[in-house]
């Protein structure tokens, strides 16, 4: 059985759960079509504010499955670059989406799951989660935007040696490397993102997303563009019926009732 996506509503938050236990719940082309398409629903629902990505049972996300993979050079590559490219879509949606998106990670986040980790806004990780890229070791490279995500957020040593070795890292230590937010004890990291993703119900859907659109861009612009975007995203949000409501309530010294859209 191929991994699936089910997809569940908690409150304001959408919650997506790969599963296949027995495979560690890899990577599927279905589960990776799902995605694409649950994310932009969510996009598009006012009354879902953040998005809650785990895995079933006792893992997030072992990556690709090699068993289908070596099947796969029996074939033509164009298969696998189709497999790629809804893999790749889902990775876009997530990190293009305007809400907030949320990993809730307990054990083994590996090789492309450990990329849609990153490919998350914020990390949740228990205590005794790992992860890992093992590309070499199989004879394969990175996928899933982990080069992009890599490259960006740390040293170019560091990036290398954690695409190059198959050497496991704990959640401490991504934590120390800012890849994740949040380490919780083992169980609860669902609890916890969920418990995130509440407290960001409660501000404005429109500044969310401003941030996380100025700050995912900030890294290809210039100062004066990123200040002329800056600029625009305040106004609009100056004059948006949120932040007529956030700045009357710090006014009146109580807590701000904003708007779903």
């Amino acid at each position: 059985m191929a991994t699936e996506l089910l997809s569940e509503r908690r409150d304001a938050a959408l919650v997506l759960t790969l599963r296949d236990p027995a495979t560690r719940n890899a990577l599927s082309p279905e589960a990776n079509a799902a995605g694409i398409e649950a994310v932009k629903a969510a996009a598009a629902e006012p009354g879902i504010r953040a998005i809650v990505l785990r895995g079933d049972g006792a893992h997030f996300c072992a990556g690709g499955n090699v068993q289908r993979l070596n099947g796969v050079r029996q074939r033509e590559p164009e298969e696998q670059a189709q497999s790629m490219a809804l893999f790749h879509g889902f990775v876009e949606a997530l990190r293009g989406c305007p809400k907030p998106v949320i990993a809730a990670v307990e054990g083994w986040a590996a090789g492309g799951g450990a990329a849609l980790v990153l490919a998350c806004d914020l990390v949740v990780a228990a205590d005794d989660a790992r992860f890992i890229f093992s590309y070499g070791k199989i004879g394969l490279s990175p996928d899933g935007g982990s080069s992009w995500h890599l490259g960006r957020l740390l040293p170019r040593g560091l990036a290398l040696r954690m695409a190059w070795l198959p050497e496991p890292m704990t959640a401490r230590d991504w934590q120390a490397h800012g890849l994740v937010q949040e380490v919780c004890d083992s169980g609860t990291a669902l609890d916890r993102a969920l418990a995130l993703a509440a407290h960001l119900a409660k501000m404005s859907p429109q500044a969310l997303a401003s941030a996380k659109a100025l700050i995912c861009a900030a890294p290809d612009r210039e100062l004066r563009a990123q200040l002329d975007a800056e600029r625009d995203h305040f106004i609009a949000n100056l004059f948006h019926r949120n932040g007529g409501e956030g700045l009357q309530a710090f006014i009146d010294k109580r807590p701000p009732n904003f708007y779903e859209s």
